[in-house]
């Protein structure tokens, strides 16, 4: 369908103004909401994500084909809810505490949007008490915990912690990530799973998730 095509274009692209006008066009057609998100957005994130991984898109290409495809995302939200449009899940995700940094975090955030779940970002210099109540209080399925620091990365110990602590640890996965963040400590501090970028985090996400 070439409405869709154009909006899978757009966002490929990275063009804002290209993905409205296309979702524009596509729900005047009376194209689903639903279609619109899975065979427009997802499915042009899904090949981003692609691109990246095979070297051909590096961080600036994904930051605005992630922008392109939110801005057509939040033209298709009302219509989303007014259909009962069913999300991949519900995820939390933070910077943990102690850190500011915030590239890393909104990426995922956002490369998670475009895979088609709902994600509440608690901001950066998030306590393990904010992480806790999001689950208690919002219902989230994932949490996503970001440092940039070493020193930071205790934070994230303190946050599983913290999960096991209020009795909730069992009612959800949680995934971590950031630069000086390893596999191997994902395992020593109980993750569910480390994912190293925005990429491979969409992909951890749906699989600890499914």
């Amino acid at each position: 369908m070439a409405t869709l095509d154009s909006i899978y274009n757009a966002v490929l692209e990275g063009s804002a103004p290209a993905a409205q006008a296309g979702v524009k066009a596509a729900l005047a057609e009376d194209i689903a909401a639903d279609t619109i998100l899975k065979d427009g957005l997802i499915a042009a994130m899904g090949e981003v994500g692609r691109l990246f991984e095979e070297n051909e898109y590096f961080v600036p290409e994904m930051l605005v084909s992630a922008r392109a495809m939110q801005s057509g995302l939040a033209l298709l939200k009302p219509h989303l809810a007014a259909g009962g449009s069913v999300s991949a899940g519900r995820a939390a995700i933070g910077t943990v505490k102690g850190d500011l940094h915030d590239i890393g975090k909104n990426l995922v955030g956002m490369m998670l949007e475009g895979a088609g779940f709902e994600v509440i970002d608690l901001g950066t210099d998030v306590t393990p008490e904010k992480f806790v109540n999001a689950v208690k209080e919002r219902g989230v399925q994932l949490v996503g915990l970001s440092a940039l620091l070493t020193t930071t990365m205790p934070s994230m110990g303190a946050t599983m912690k913290a999960l096991t602590e209020a009795g909730i640890r069992n009612r959800v996965k949680v995934m971590i990530g950031g630069a000086p963040v390893t596999d191997a400590f994902a395992r020593q501090i109980g993750a569910d799973g480390y994912a190293p970028d925005a990429s491979s985090a969409v992909r951890l996400a749906k699989a600890l998730v499914a």
